[in-house]
């Protein structure tokens, strides 16, 4: 007679699973406020929104995963940050708009569910969210047996908003002679990787254990180093001066995020040299062999996030931003013209 199957037969723990959400509920719990209605476990998640103070409005909603800077929490084994470079990478999108972020979601998919590595992923989520202001509503690990590899998962995130639709940013309002004020990233955030293991990996043959001098950290240390999130720079400066555009430098670099809001006929002059570029970037471009031009249209190479203000407003905001302990500069001004030039 035929052995009878089970689900954990076919590769599906249920009880791992459970398990996991039993590890990654304090840390879940960490990010709720008094607007959560509910706790983990229920079919959706309900969360108040209190639009008091706001005429008409508006919910913003973004979506995003870390690409393959997983591999490297692969080979570190450390999966405790990545959950913040997933939130960073939602978040900032919807501060783009003016918006305050509100709550997230994220969704792991595994080959085999693991528990303490599932909750690690959560607690990094979690610190994103307590560091952007966002309850960590719900989520679903799904683990699908012979769908990834030995230890391996993706990952993706999704953040919601809100905005008085009188105080969008759209760009719209940007004019010849705005200044655009670059806030300092944190490294390479969580773009251009594939590029960054082709050369580092494949070319240079290097390990994620490889001291380098120049950068004062293991390899694998300087390339895990989670995205940072500008929800407290944005709230320093929103709604309390004049802000005409907001862009957040992912994939595509310079030359494909910041047109992407600029009006028809204008166009960005961008003076390289007018701020620290983190020594991550140059050593990158020396062991690939990289042009300056591709390295820009790759990597954010050390401005994470731009704002376009009225030159009149210049000095406020960057006071604000300091305030809000950012580093910020003005890097370039809006022309007559199109697209993004390196002066």
């Amino acid at each position: 007679m035929d052995s009878k199957l089970t689900y954990k037969d076919a590769g599906v723990d249920t009880k791992e699973g459970e398990r996991a959400v039993d590890l990654m509920k304090p840390h879940v719990k960490r990010t709720f406020n008094e607007n959560v209605l509910t706790g983990l476990g229920g079919f959706g998640s309900l969360f108040k929104l209190d639009t008091t103070h706001m005429a008409e409005p508006v919910l913003v909603s973004g979506t995003d995963g870390v690409g393959t800077k997983l591999k490297i929490a692969f080979l570190m084994d450390k999966h405790d940050t990545v959950g913040i470079d997933c939130v960073a990478m939602c978040v900032n999108d919807v501060l783009c708009q003016g918006a305050k972020p509100l709550f997230f979601l994220d969704y792991i998919a595994t080959g085999k569910v693991q528990a303490e590595k599932i909750a690690e992923i959560v607690k990094g989520i979690a610190e994103g969210c307590y560091q952007s202001g966002s309850a960590l509503v719900g989520g679903e690990t799904a683990e699908m047996p012979d769908f990834y590899q030995d230890g391996e998962y993706d990952m993706a995130g999704f953040s919601v908003g809100v905005v008085d639709r009188e105080k969008m940013i759209t760009g719209a309002s940007i004019q010849a002679g705005d200044a655009v004020i670059g806030l300092a990233s944190s490294g390479i955030h969580s773009n251009g990787y594939s590029l960054v293991r082709k050369v580092f990996f494949e070319k240079m043959q290097m390990k994620v254990e490889s001291y380098v001098e120049e950068l004062g950290m293991t390899l694998g240390e300087a390339l895990l180093t989670p995205t940072k999130i500008y929800a407290a720079a944005c709230d320093a400066v929103v709604g309390k001066h004049p802000i005409h555009g907001i862009i957040h430098i992912t994939g595509g670099g310079f030359f494909e995020n910041i047109p992407r809001i600029i009006p028809a006929g204008l166009g960005v002059q961008i003076q390289v040299g007018s701020w620290e570029v983190p020594a991550i970037f140059g050593y990158i471009q020396k062991c690939g062999s990289i042009q300056q031009v591709d390295m820009f249209s790759t990597y954010n190479m050390g401005i994470g996030m731009m704002m376009v203000v009225p030159k009149a407003d210049v000095e406020a905001v960057l006071a604000s931003l300091k305030a809000a302990g950012e580093t910020a500069s003005v890097i370039g001004q809006i022309a007559e013209g199109k697209g993004v030039t390196l002066c």
